[in-house]
C-alpha cells in the first residue's frame, strides 16, 4: 500500500510541475515575438484554429511559455454551443491539441 501512496504521490507531484513550467506570455512581449517573426502573428494563429472548427467564434487565447515552447492557446464555441480547446506550436502554426472541452 505504502508503495501505490508513494506513486500517488509523485504523480501528483510532476503535475503540480508541469503546472508551474507553463506561464503566460506578457503582452509587450508577444509584440516583440511577432514583430521578430519569432511567432506568426496571432491573427494567423486565431485562423487556424477557428479553420478546425468552422463557424466557431473565440472566447479566449493565451500565449504560453512551456518548458521554452510557445504554445498558443485557443478556447472555442461552435454553433452547437460546444467549447474546443486548441493549443498551437507559435512559432510553426502546428495544431498540437484539439479536444472537446469538458
Amino acid at each position: 500500500m505504502k508503495t501505490i501512496t508513494a506513486l500517488f504521490t509523485a504523480a501528483a507531484l510532476a503535475l503540480g510541475a508541469n503546472v508551474a513550467f507553463a506561464k503566460d506570455v506578457q503582452p509587450d512581449e508577444v509584440v516583440k515575438l511577432v514583430n521578430a517573426k519569432t511567432i506568426k502573428s496571432l491573427d494567423e494563429l486565431k485562423a487556424a484554429a477557428v479553420a478546425k472548427h468552422p463557424g466557431a467564434t473565440v472566447t479566449d487565447s493565451e500565449l504560453e511559455d512551456e518548458y521554452g515552447r510557445l504554445i498558443y492557446k485557443v478556447e472555442l464555441r461552435d454553433a452547437q454551443n460546444v467549447e474546443w480547446d486548441v493549443d498551437l506550436d507559435a512559432k510553426t502554426g502546428e495544431v498540437l491539441k484539439d479536444a472537446r472541452d469538458s
